[in-house]
C-alpha cells in the first residue's frame, strides 16, 4: 500500500491556478493522492504538477458534483473562485453563480461521497472597513464589497453542512497572498504586476495615495497552512468562527512600501504613478493568525523580502532567490 493511500484522497478545486496549484504541490509532497478539477478560466494546465491527475470542469456542473460523489475522496480543498473585488462590484451576481453556487455544488457532491473534510478557502474581505488591528476571527464582519458577501455566505453554508450532515469543515481566510505563478491581472496581484512592471522598466502603477495597507503573506506558507488544516483535529462547531482560521501575518504594509522594498529587492529604481483609488477597497488591512498557530501549529515563515525575491526571480529577474529564511515576516 502506498503512502498516499495511507493518507488519503483530495481533491483541489482550483488547483491550476495560483494559490491552488501550490497548495496541489504541497499535498503531493505530504503523499496525498491528488485530484485537481479547474475550468482553466483563470488557471493554467503548466501550473499543475506531475503527480496530480487532472479533470477539466466547471465547479458548477454535473460533472464536478459527480466526481465528488463517485471519487472516494477524504478530502476536498475548494479554491475554485473569482477572485476580483472589481468585478464583483460590477458584476455581483456572476460573483455569487460562481462563489456561492458553485460551492453549493461541491458540497453536495462531497456530501453525496460521504467526503471527510472540506477545507474552504475564504478571504480577509469578510470583514470590512478598518477596525482595531490586526484583525481577530470573532470580529464583526460587514464586507464592502459583492466579493466579500459571497465569501462570508460561503462560510455560512460551509457551518450549515457541517453541522447537518457531520462533514468536518474548515475555513482559511487568506490576507493578500503573492508569490510565484501569481496573474498579474487584478488588485489581487498587485506584488506580481509591480514585478512585471519592474522588470520590464516600466512605472508601478499605485491606486490611490498608496498609504492603504495590505497583509502580505508568501505562497508556500499558505500552502503550509492547508496541510495543517488537514490533518488536525478540528473543535466543536460552536460559532461561524470556530474552525475558521486567519493565514496571514499581522504586519500591516503601506503600498507604498511594497514598492520601495521591491525596488531594493531588484536593486533598480521604480517609477510610481498614482491613480485614482477604486471603489470597494479596504483602506488597512492586517489579521492576526495566532489562532492559526494554536490550533493548526502553523506560523508564517517567509520574510517580505525572500518572498518579493523569490517573486522576482520568477518573473524573470536574473538574481537567483535566496533561501526562504524561517523566521517571522518583516514588520
Amino acid at each position: 500500500m502506498s503512502t498516499a493511500t495511507l493518507n488519503g484522497a483530495v481533491l483541489v478545486t482550483g488547483g491550476a491556478g495560483f494559490i491552488g496549484s501550490h497548495v496541489t504541490e504541497a499535498y503531493l509532497a505530504a503523499d496525498y493522492a491528488v485530484t485537481v478539477l479547474d475550468d482553466l478560466s483563470s488557471g493554467r494546465l503548466e501550473n499543475v504538477p506531475a503527480g496530480a491527475r487532472f479533470v477539466h470542469a466547471d465547479v458548477r456542473s454535473r460533472e464536478a458534483r459527480e466526481l465528488l460523489a463517485k471519487g472516494g475522496f477524504t478530502i476536498v480543498n475548494h479554491h475554485a473562485a473569482q477572485i476580483s473585488v472589481q468585478y464583483s462590484v460590477n458584476n455581483p451576481v456572476a460573483d455569487a453563480a460562481v462563489n456561492v453556487v458553485g460551492l453549493l455544488n461541491v458540497l453536495e457532491g462531497a456530501r453525496a461521497g460521504n467526503v471527510t473534510r472540506v477545507l474552504l478557502a475564504s478571504s480577509g474581505a469578510i470583514y470590512g472597513q478598518d477596525g482595531s488591528l490586526p484583525i481577530h476571527e470573532n470580529a464583526p464582519k460587514l464586507p464592502m464589497s459583492p466579493y466579500g458577501v459571497a465569501k462570508l455566505a460561503s462560510e455560512y453554508y460551509l457551518a450549515v453542512y457541517g453541522r447537518l450532515y457531520g462533514i468536518e469543515t474548515m475555513v482559511l481566510r487568506y490576507s493578500n497572498v503573492y508569490g510565484p505563478r501569481q496573474d498579474p491581472r487584478g488588485e489581487a496581484g498587485v506584488v506580481a504586476l509591480f514585478s512585471q512592471r519592474l522588470v520590464a522598466g516600466q512605472p508601478l502603477i499605485v491606486y490611490g495615495d498608496g498609504a492603504q495597507t495590505r497583509d502580505m503573506i508568501y505562497v508556500a506558507d499558505v500552502a503550509g497552512a492547508n496541510i495543517a488544516a488537514s490533518h488536525c483535529p478540528v473543535v466543536p462547531l460552536t460559532d461561524l468562527d470556530a474552525r475558521a482560521y486567519n493565514i496571514a501575518t499581522g504586519v500591516e504594509t503601506p503600498i507604498n512600501r511594497l514598492a520601495m522594498v521591491l525596488s531594493e529587492v531588484a536593486g533598480r529604481p521604480a517609477t510610481v504613478r498614482h491613480v485614482p483609488e477604486r471603489r470597494g477597497e479596504t483602506r488597512r488591512s492586517a489579521l492576526a493568525s495566532h489562532k492559526a498557530t494554536r490550533d493548526l501549529g502553523w506560523q508564517p515563515k517567509a520574510s517580505l523580502v525572500d518572498g518579493l525575491r523569490a517573486t522576482l526571480y520568477w518573473v524573470g529577474e536574473e538574481a537567483p532567490p535566496s533561501t526562504l529564511r524561517s523566521h517571522a515576516p518583516e514588520s
